[in-house]
C-alpha cells in the first residue's frame, strides 16, 4: 500500500463528506478509494470512518488521525515544492475558481501566458459568482471580491473593485439624467444584483460625506451573474452600479454614461485565497503571484 496516497484519500474522503465525492475530486474510482481507506484502517488497527448509505462521518481515532495527517501532509509538498527544481519548474493539476467577470475580462483573455510560462501545470478552472468551499470542494485558491468571513484561510489581496452608476444615452433620453440619489425613486427604472447563493437582493448604494443612500425601490430587473447584469444595462434596461473595470470599454464606446459621480460607492477589496495547508505549494504561489501581476498591471483594479 501506498501510505502517502492512503493518506491522502483518507483526507479527501473526511473533507468531501462521501466517498464518492472524494473519488470524483481525486479522478479515481470509488472501489479505489474506498479500498485506500480499508487498507489504511487494517495498517493501523482502528476504524477511521463510520459509514451510512449517505454519507461518512470521523470517528474518534479518525479525528485524530486526519489532524495529523494533513500536517504531515503539508509538510510533505512543503518539503517537494521547496526544491530548486520544484519551485523553478512548478507542476502538477491546479483547481481555480474565479468570479464570472473576472474570467471574461482579466484571466482568460491572459491565460495562455501563464500556460507558457508554467507549461507543467494543468488548471481546471472554475467560472462562477457562486461562494465556494475551498476545503469540501478541494479547490486550490479562489479570487474573489469583498471581506473575507472565514478566518482561517490564507488571502493576499491584490487589488480593489471601483464601483460606478450608470445607464445608456438612450435610456437617459426618455428618462432624464438623475442630479440626486433620491431622483432614482421615481420615473426611473433600476437593475440591481441579487447573490446567487443567499438570494439577496443589493440595492444601489450612494455615499457623499458621511451619507449613505440605498436605492432599491420595486426595481425593474434583478440579476445573479455579474457578466449578465453588464449586458443588461448596456441594453437599456435601466440604471445600475457596475465596476469602473467592467465599465471602461461600454464608456469609452459611448454606450454607456457615468452618472452621479459626486455619490460613489465604497471600493471592494479583492483577495487570492488559499488553505493554509497549501501556503508554499509552489503550483499556487505561481498562480497567486501571476494574477497579483495582472491586477497590479490594471490601474482601474488598484484604485483605493
Amino acid at each position: 500500500m501506498d501510505q502517502i496516497q492512503a493518506m491522502r484519500t483518507f483526507a479527501r474522503v473526511v473533507e468531501a463528506g462521501t466517498f464518492t465525492h472524494a473519488a470524483d475530486s481525486l479522478q479515481l474510482p470509488k472501489a479505489t478509494v474506498t479500498k485506500h481507506v480499508q487498507a489504511l484502517e487494517e495498517r493501523l488497527r482502528v476504524k477511521l470512518l463510520n459509514r451510512t448509505t449517505r454519507r461518512v462521518t470521523v470517528t474518534t481515532d479518525g479525528a485524530a488521525y486526519y489532524d495529523r495527517a494533513v500536517r504531515l501532509l503539508a509538510d510533505f509538498d512543503d518539503m517537494e515544492a521547496s526544491m530548486t527544481h520544484a519551485r523553478a519548474n512548478p507542476r502538477g493539476r491546479l483547481r481555480v475558481d474565479i468570479g464570472t467577470s473576472v474570467a471574461r475580462m482579466l484571466i482568460i483573455p491572459r491565460l495562455a501566458e501563464f500556460q507558457q510560462r508554467y507549461p507543467d501545470i494543468q488548471i481546471d478552472l472554475g467560472v462562477s459568482d457562486r461562494t465556494i468551499d475551498l476545503i469540501s470542494d478541494n479547490v486550490d485558491c479562489v479570487i474573489r471580491g469583498g471581506e473575507l468571513s472565514d478566518q482561517s484561510l490564507v488571502a493576499r489581496r491584490i487589488g480593489n473593485l471601483e464601483f460606478i452608476t450608470v445607464a445608456t444615452p438612450d435610456y437617459l433620453a426618455q428618462h432624464g439624467t438623475p442630479a440626486h440619489p433620491l431622483d432614482l425613486e421615481s420615473g426611473h427604472r433600476i437593475v440591481t444584483y441579487f447573490s446567487p447563493v443567499s438570494q439577496r437582493r443589493y440595492p444601489l448604494e450612494f455615499h457623499r460625506d458621511g451619507e449613505v443612500v440605498e436605492v432599491a425601490n420595486n426595481p425593474h430587473l434583478t440579476v445573479n451573474e455579474s457578466n449578465a447584469y453588464v449586458f443588461a444595462i448596456v441594453a437599456g434596461q435601466g440604471v445600475g452600479q457596475i465596476t469602473t473595470f467592467q465599465a471602461q470599454p461600454h464608456l469609452e464606446r459611448g454606450e454607456l454614461v457615468a452618472l452621479l459621480p459626486d455619490w460613489p460607492q465604497p471600493a471592494l477589496p479583492v483577495y487570492v485565497v488559499y488553505p493554509p495547508n497549501r501556503h508554499l505549494s509552489a503550483k499556487v504561489r505561481a498562480f497567486v503571484d501571476w494574477a497579483a501581476e495582472l491586477f497590479a498591471q490594471n490601474p482601474l483594479l488598484q484604485r483605493a
